[in-house]
């Protein structure tokens, strides 16, 4: 059986415009422990433009579905769910790989472990954008480099919406947070979440900035969002037995070794693995860390900056201001 849907649907690998709304199958009644969820909001992520731009781990079919992370709320139970009942508010990170559908849909069918109930007092389109997010950087900062009290982190791209979640992580694991920016409205913005220092990367060293900051020390953990050339440059102001983490993969070694003589602990972090290659186990503990998110909204511990919200059918729009690039915060789709 089947249950059919408007989504947004990837008709061929390429630009915005490969984007568009059809009507689509979904598999319903699913296993017995998924869930039916009508979609209110759904996140838009860079990894989605890079799967629309050059495909997906799983396959393109002229159907395909991106999106990762969404939120609503829950319309049908399968027969073994227990964690959830009709009408919760939930959200999610689940598909938008290629495989199972993503979340440029007006409803997703998502296993029960995977889901987190949305607290009353937090807004669905918040909701839909931290899932994924999130996860990453628990898994980078928390789960990889171990964060522990007092010590020393740099942000990098602090004010984007992966550098704001991280600057708040860092802060509520302990540590010292420095982010680095390209304006006077991101250092704002930064020092806001709890950075104590800005380092306009277009104007300065952020390296010798950072090694200042620390007294000469450097810096026990750096957090790379922004490629090669930035990685090599975090290496100079790294303590020794420091730890770097990459979402952007890593690059080689400086030619004098850095890296290496400084013993430095190097973490690729690549949230999506789990869910591409069927890691079940996996995917479990990151609905947990999903869980943890919604809890640390209701608590206040951290916070969501949205930047642009789109309608559902403006998808290719959302994908063409995120890839312009220079935003503070997240891009949303909202399905009314």
């Amino acid at each position: 059986m089947s249950f059919t849907c408007d989504a947004v649907v990837m008709r061929e690998t390429g630009g915005p415009n490969v984007l568009e709304i059809q009507e689509v199958q979904l598999p319903w009644p699913g296993k017995s422990n998924d869930v039916l969820v009508r979609m209110e909001a759904a996140g838009v992520n860079p990894a989605d433009t890079f799967f629309r731009a050059l495909g997906t781990y799983l396959g393109d079919g002229p159907g395909t579905i991106l999106g990762h992370d969404g939120a609503g709320v829950v319309e049908a139970i399968g027969v073994d769910v227990t964690s959830v009942s009709i009408g919760d508010r939930v959200c999610f990170c689940n598909g938008g790989v290629g495989g199972d559908p993503g979340t440029y849909a007006r409803y997703a069918v998502v296993p029960e472990w995977l889901l987190a109930q949305v607290p009353s007092s937090v807004d669905m389109v918040t909701a839909a954008a931290l899932p994924l997010v999130f996860i990453t950087v628990w898994e980078a900062l928390s789960e990889r480099a171990m964060v522990k009290p007092g010590e020393n982190v740099l942000v990098h791209g602090g004010a984007g919406g992966t550098g704001q979640i991280a600057i708040q992580v860092a802060r509520e694991l302990g540590a010292r947070v420095a982010a680095t920016i390209s304006s006077a409205e991101k250092a704002d913005v930064v020092r806001g979440l709890g950075a104590e220092i800005a380092i306009n990367y277009r104007e300065n060293d952020f390296a010798v900035a950072a090694r200042e900051w620390t007294d000469g020390v450097g810096l026990d953990v750096a957090f790379d969002n922004a490629g090669p050339e930035t990685f090599q440059q975090t290496l100079h102001a790294m303590v020794p037995y420091g730890r770097i983490v990459t979402l952007m993969g890593t690059p080689g070694d400086l030619e004098d070794g850095t890296a290496y003589n400084n013993n430095l602990s190097i973490h690729n972090v690549m949230m999506l693995t789990p869910m591409w290659l069927g890691l079940d186990n996996e995917r479990r503990r990151q609905g947990a860390i999903v869980r943890r998110a919604m809890q640390w909204l209701e608590e206040g511990r951290i916070k969501v900056q949205i930047a642009e919200t789109y309608p559902l059918e403006n998808a290719s729009d959302a994908h063409a201001r995120l890839e312009k690039g220079g935003m503070i915060g997240k891009v949303v789709l909202s399905m009314y």
